[in-house]
């Protein structure tokens, strides 16, 4: 071994006894530092120095041991600008709110260690309300509870400030929280343009206060949250505004498409039936010839919400256009559509408006069924299956309805003859 070789060697011996026995240096850190200790070692041969012997190279190891702490933070700078990389990517690649929402939770999960669980709640008009969560166990979006009007997350709402809770089982805001509630968590604001989005917070299984490190990542995660959730958010309110109906605030035909898109590949999926409703308001043009249109868009607009009212959350009522309505009715087959129409065509003979002047009209529902796969295999086909039955119905069943024939084929192109030159 060179003399050369030989006092690198021995430097390096030292630096691993000193970076050994200090224990404010995490165990999987130090062997980081070592790499970066020796590639110091080998940069400083190649350099000339002054002088020989024991001495010196104690104190050159001595040196390059005092600089642990500066190749530490940058280090751990290098990681955040990895983590800011990553976060970018993630929480940019989508503008679906919920996405965007497991998306912040699984990143805070992993920048945070002895990590028990990430929530997010929205705030909005002085309400909370549950985005997103995750736990070490991987299960996600089961919030442990709702928050309470003086407990962490309405607190960090209303201050607008984070708030670190380093021992729960012993802080005054947790006092009445179950006995398994120990370990720390923070609390921190999402923030856009001064305004208050949500708040985040992060549990540990361990107490203690959070480090320097480990609150600037968590203040880079919430700048970085609150951005796409403010876009996710007014994204989603464009995508609503669109396919409602601006007069009775029903989904509109370009939403009853989309549905009928899902249904179909969800009945494809579970193997199961589902069945179209086309209704037609009778009586309705006679509103209009009495009272006015202004009058007619009120009968609309209370008429349809009514019935809406009373069909499931699982079905999907939309209006199709002018006094027509379009119930999607998810995993039922003949039986259970008729059931169910029956029950509104039952509703709205019980309905009674307040007509102004007193003059009644007599409102109805006409309808018309069709079931998936049974009477078509695409929304088109099904749509036009059930209208056409609701012509039947109009023409000869008014009040009541009237199931699809047979199974409808897809239309014959049109051909428009063309004008000789």
């Amino acid at each position: 071994m060179t003399q050369r070789s030989e006092k690198q060697s021995n430097i390096f011996h030292h630096a691993w006894e000193i970076i050994n026995k200090d224990d404010s240096i995490p165990p999987e850190e130090k062997k980081g530092i070592m790499k970066l200790i020796q590639t110091l070692v080998e940069v400083a041969e190649g350099s000339p120095r002054r002088g020989e012997g024991d001495s010196e190279d104690t104190l050159y190891t001595q040196d390059v041991i005092s600089k642990h702490s500066l190749m530490t933070l940058v280090k751990q700078q290098a990681d955040e600008l990895n983590s800011l990389r990553s976060l970018s990517l993630n929480l940019t690649s989508s503008l679906d709110l919920q996405t965007v929402l497991d998306a912040v939770v699984t990143e805070a999960m992993r920048l945070i260690k002895n990590a028990r669980n990430a929530h997010i709640f929205l705030y909005s008009h002085g309400t909370l309300s549950f985005g997103a969560s995750l736990n070490a166990g991987g299960e996600k979006n089961k919030p442990i509870a709702m928050p309470r009007q003086d407990g962490l997350t309405y607190f960090v709402a209303n201050s607008g400030e984070k708030l670190i809770v380093e021992d729960m089982a012993h802080h005054p805001i947790y006092k009445d929280a179950p006995k398994e509630w120990g370990g720390s968590i923070i609390g921190v604001p999402l923030k856009f343009k001064n305004s208050i989005v949500g708040v985040m917070s992060l549990s540990r299984s361990t107490t203690g206060g959070f480090t320097r490190a480990e609150l600037r990542l968590i203040g880079l995660l919430a700048d970085q949250a609150a951005v796409a959730i403010s876009n996710a958010s007014l994204h989603k309110i464009v995508a609503e505004q669109a396919n409602t109906d601006i007069l009775t605030g029903l989904p509109n035909r370009r939403a009853l498409d989309d549905r009928l898109q899902e249904d179909i590949r969800h009945a494809k999926r579970m193997r199961t039936q589902f069945s179209v409703v086309m209704m037609d308001l009778d009586g309705f043009k006679s509103v209009n010839d009495i009272h006015g249109h202004v009058v007619g868009d009120e009968v609309l607009h209370s008429v349809f919400n009514h019935l809406s009212y009373n069909v499931r959350p699982t079905d999907f009522l939309a209006r199709y256009g002018g006094d027509e309505l379009t119930l999607i009715v998810r995993d039922a087959g003949l039986e259970a559509a008729q059931t169910v129409t029956a029950k509104l065509i039952g509703l709205m003979n019980g309905f009674d408006f307040p007509f102004p002047g007193g003059k009644k009209v007599k409102l109805g529902i006409t309808a018309g069924i069709a079931v998936y796969p049974i009477h078509a295999s695409n929304a088109g086909d099904l749509l036009r299956a059930a209208d056409a039955a609701l012509y039947q119905g109009k023409k000869h069943n008014r009040g009541s309805f009237v199931m699809a024939k047979g199974v409808t084929g897809p239309l014959r192109p049109i051909n428009i003859p063309q004008d000789k030159k």
